[in-house]
């Protein structure tokens, strides 16, 4: 799946495994296979995963004559509420599997058995981006292993590419081909074949809607567009696919095949393999496109089409299952697109208008929240943190607006309301499997019903109006898919007994819904290639199509007799419809460029990876028992450096280690000032660093840093200091985090100040010991490009221990913004202040304001003139105070976006600015020391693409101070590499 998703996944194996020192973690291996799970409620689905590994890497090397360059670490994890993967191949092979059940919504996922899935989709970014030529291997064996960057020394980035080249692709190539492959290795069940991707493209041709080019896909097609990420998906696969189609498989395979011969860069090796540039290339794809589903559109029009009669005159982006209140005529359903909050809302049948009732926090990307409605209580049940947590039950009231929790990290979705005793029926996912739950008012716990077997899951609930039948959406491990009826009283029995009512021949029956009477069921189904509405009557046992859509039709609700609400797809979003309640006698079935494919090249047909039971488990594994990851450390690079040290330069050489889960990260450094103006004590410098959660420990003798090559900011210090920190999250609810890092120091031989490196320091040994507390509760809206509206504080107290004296400083900062009515205009009001308890004569007891802070080239955050010290148009540390207070006020205009400005390998994505203005008071507790000071500037970021994946940005500012009857002023440019 998602390439970039393994660096979070790492993050939070870091955060969540290492819960105290004596975490025990679990290993099974085979030859390539280093299977890594944290608690025997897994060890169940273990033996299946690694069959299924060994089952795909087989028919991988087969098919790109492929050995892995080491051992495929595979953490097996349930981090959050639906199955996913994560790749990376740098330093090492990695897969982040998370092992919950799928989010089936719309068919955007498929329905056949997921772990299986998984290896097939996630091995094939391994062999696309570890398989090595033999210039990357020497590069390798030079190097000691595959470079990451990081921004700590830049020129990683280009040691980096000369191993591991083919990482260097943007997204949708990598997805293009994983997603490929996998359909065809599982016989053709996958998304070349979903009425998904056929409905997106088809509306972009029937909308004349904008096709992305290679580059502004990236850049902008995965940020504004309400369906972001996922572009690269569908634009990739859609590519990949209709190559195959054109040239057949096996040229595509030399495209993506890294072997002698084959060009380092992914654009120039397509050149080398079609002939022509893949700029062309991508825009007869597209021209072909509007072609195809010209065809199409035909098809679907020898019969009357069903467009239905909009009831809101803008789309809404991506929706929820919604509920109509016939009291008050409205629909509430929660809804999130581009540039606005995702919320809850309350839509008036009759006039159209919207009605906000909450907002909803961290929304799923296409079906938002699980929404459900009590209307004997006037309340809606709903929940949050649904991307990629464990999602927590909510309770709003729609007359007030006021929201509640009921239960956190309940992990429950697919909420529906027992219409006679209010219970709350939903399905949970926990251990891989799901569970069928109540929650009784007051909605305080539950009660398990029903958990089933692994690879069989239920979604959809839907409760008749009697109360008596419960119905959902059933998928079992051999990819069947059937609309299903369980009897509510024998299930409370313990009677889990069910009937079938129809099986969608390899389609999904989506969001079935009772009609007023209980007589039929309404829910959608691409069984024509299109997502059109279907009804199930109860006394026949009979589907009946009711729609001819152009595009698609999802979620339908029927209000009355006669009429239904429903969601038109539309390439930026849905739009609430009413449709005339009729059976429609002719549809016609669309054509599938997946099917093309297969027509044109049967020999797809052989592609077919086999069944993971086929692999003996036995004779392959080669250990099972205890991951010790202090024990597995190795190294993983080393390369060579270059360092600033004050004015001077430092060569030198870079160590870096690991154990294969990245639990402990350990590097060093080496190197030398060659220039004979420093002295000799000077000219030797060493650092090195332990990272192991929650603990950092860091050691530095006359300490450089590469930044301080490039421009005014210096952080390298003479002398020699060691550092131990501890840290870790209190709140860990996205958006709402509250860490805290407590951080001991010693520092001996230094003449400046660590902070402060125009302050000299009074004394050359001492200790330090700083507290941080930190939150935030920020947020953003689809399409912006930094944080728009929340709050955050941090309080930080420090104490340095200096010739026998102590040292107290304590700060605190509150940051409040919130949108203005211009979309990702934001407004800003930034305010901190400290003290100081201590001999203010004396360095140690004061803190230093002044300058932007940003290097001509940096790794530090770009937008600096935030922090607390900073003061554009003053010198760096240029003003002093024991006591202080600061405020500013920030305006940060709407980004500009950039179709295509660049290549594939650099480009620019958005360009954004903002204004500021702060006023800062020091030692205000001294009239005579009092200094009141103010500015006003301006910042203009940029944000780059280098490398077709690793981000820079080039800012550029200017800001004029006024302190007292003085006036200075300072103007910035700064590139940060790998931001």
């Amino acid at each position: 799946m998602e390439v970039k998703r393994a660096i979070a996944a790492i993050v939070m194996a870091v955060v969540c495994l290492p819960a105290g020192a004596d975490q025990k973690l679990y290993s099974r291996q085979t030859e390539f296979l280093n299977l890594i799970y944290y608690t025997p409620e897994h060890e169940y689905l273990t033996y299946h995963l690694a069959r299924s590994f060994e089952n795909s890497l087989r028919f991988h090397r087969e098919l790109f004559d492929y050995t892995p360059s080491e051992e495929v670490v595979l953490l097996m994890q349930d981090f959050g509420d639906f199955g996913h993967g994560g790749t990376s191949t740098v330093p090492w092979n990695y897969l982040s599997i998370g092992i919950e059940p799928f989010d089936y919504v719309y068919e955007t996922m498929p329905a056949n058995e997921r772990m299986n899935w998984l290896m097939h989709h996630e091995l094939v970014h391994v062999v696309a981006t570890d398989k090595a030529a033999p210039q990357d291997e020497f590069w390798r064996s030079l190097f000691r292993g595959k470079v990451t960057p990081i921004a700590e020394n830049p020129i990683s980035m280009f040691y980096s590419y000369l191993t591991s080249p083919r990482w260097y692709s943007p997204r949708w190539y990598h997805e293009g081909i994983a997603v490929f492959l996998e359909t065809w290795m599982a016989g053709g069940i996958g998304r070349v074949l979903g009425g998904y991707d056929e409905m997106v493209f088809r509306t972009m041709a029937l909308e004349d809607a904008y096709f992305y080019d290679i580059v502004g896909l990236e850049s902008e097609g995965t940020t504004i567009d309400f369906q972001v990420g996922q572009n690269s998906y569908l634009y990739g696969t859609r590519f990949v696919t209709w190559l195959a189609a054109q040239y057949g498989p096996e040229k595509l395979l030399e495209w993506f095949d890294r072997s002698e011969g084959s060009e380092r860069y992914f654009a120039a090796q397509f050149e080398k393999v079609y002939g022509r540039s893949l700029d062309d290339e991508w825009s007869r794809w597209i021209a072909w496109e509007a072609g195809w589903q010209r065809d199409n559109l035909e098809r679907i029009h020898e019969y009357p089409v069903t467009r239905g009669e909009p009831l809101h005159p803008e789309t809404l982006g991506s929706v929820s299952r919604s509920h109509y209140d016939p009291e008050r005529n409205e629909l509430y359903v929660a809804i999130t697109r581009p540039a606005e909050p995702a919320r809850i809302v309350a839509l008036d049948i009759e006039t159209g208008e919207l009605r906000n009732i909450t907002e909803v926090d961290s929304p799923a990307l296409y079906y938002v929240t699980s929404l459900a409605w009590d209307p004997q209580s006037g309340k809606l049940f709903y929940t949050s943190d649904n991307s990629g947590g464990w999602r927590d039950l909510e309770v709003v009231d729609i007359e007030t607006g006021k929201s509640s929790q009921l239960l956190k990290d309940a992990r429950i979705g697919d909420l529906v309301v027992h219409p006679k005793d209010q219970s709350i029926w939903a399905v949970q996912h926990h251990n891989g499997l799901s569970t069928l739950v109540r929650i009784p008012p007051p909605w305080d716990g539950w009660n398990t019903i029903l958990t089933l077997d692994y690879g069989r899951d239920i979604f959809d609930l839907a409760i008749s109006n009697d109360g008596k039948t419960l119905t959902c959406s059933m998928i079992d491990i051999s990819g069947r898919q059937q609309l299903v009826r369980l009897d509510i009283e024998r299930l409370l029995s313990g009677d889990s007994s069910y009937d079938i009512l129809y099986e969608f021949e390899n389609n999904t029956p989506a969001n079935f819904v009772f009609s007023p009477d209980d007589r039929y069921l309404y829910g959608t189904s691409y069984y024509t290639g299109v997502s059109n509405i279907f009804r199930y009557d109860f006394e026949s046992g009979e589907i009946e199509a009711l729609s001819n859509a152009e595009t698609g039709l999802v979620r339908p609700l029927p209000i009355s007799d006669d009429e239904l609400i429903a969601f038109r797809y539309t390439a930026e979003g849905f739009v609430p419809v009413s449709i005339p309640i009729e059976v429609t006698e002719d549809v016609n079935a669309i054509r599938y460029l997946g099917q093309e494919v297969i027509n044109r090249h049967p020999q797809l047909e052989e592609w077919m990876a086999g069944s993971p039971a086929d692999v003996d488990l036995r004779e392959v594994t080669t250990y099972t028992g205890e991951y010790k990851p202090f024990e597995s450390v190795g190294l993983t690079s080393v390369y060579p450096i270059v360092e600033g040290y004050k004015d001077s330069v430092a060569v030198g050489l870079r160590f870096n280690f690991a154990d294969p889960l990245g639990l402990h990260m350990i590097d060093a450094t080496v190197a030398v000032s060659p220039e004979h103006d420093l002295d000799d004590e000077e000219m030797f410098h060493f650092s090195a660093s332990w990272d192991h959660a929650p603990w950092k420990a860091r050691l530095r003798y006359n300490d450089t840093d590469f930044y301080d090559l490039f421009g005014p900011t210096k952080t390298s210090r003479k002398g020699y200091s060691a550092s131990l920190a501890h840290g870790n999250y209190l709140i860990y609810e996205r958006p709402r985090v509250l860490d805290y890092t407590l951080t001991g120091s010693w520092y001996g031989g230094i003449d400046t100040l660590p902070e402060y490196q125009n302050v000299s320091a009074p004394f050359d040994e001492f200790a330090t010991f700083d507290a941080q507390l930190n939150y935030r509760n920020l947020k953003r809206t689809i399409g912006a490009v930094d944080y728009e509206r929340g709050t955050q504080w941090a309080l930080q107290g420090g104490t340095s221990w200096v010739n026998d004296e102590l040292f107290t400083k304590v700060h605190g900062i509150f940051d409040y913004g919130f949108l203005l009515p211009i979309d990702h205009t934001s407004l800003w009001i930034r305010s901190s202040a400290g003290t100081s308890f201590g001999d203010r004569d004396n360095a140690f007891a004061n803190f230093f304001f002044g300058g932007f802070g940003n290097n001509w080239v940096d790794d530090r955050p770009v937008r600096r003139y935030r922090n607390f010290y900073a003061f554009p148009g003053l010198e760096l540390n240029e003003a002093g105070a024991a006591t202080w207070g600061k405020v500013t006020l920030e305006l940060t205009l709407p980004p500009v976006r950039f179709e295509r400005v660049g290549v594939p390998g650099l480009y620019a994505r958005w360009a954004r600015a903002a204004l500021f203005t702060s006023g800062l008071v020091t030692n205000f507790d001294e009239s005579e020391l009092r200094d009141t000071l103010g500015n006003i500037g301006a910042q203009v970021d940029v944000s780059l693409v280098m490398f077709s994946n690793l981000d820079a940005t080039f800012s550029f500012g200017y800001a004029v101070a006024e302190r007292g009857d003085d006036t200075s002023d300072e103007f910035m440019a700064s590139l940060k590499l790998l931001r």
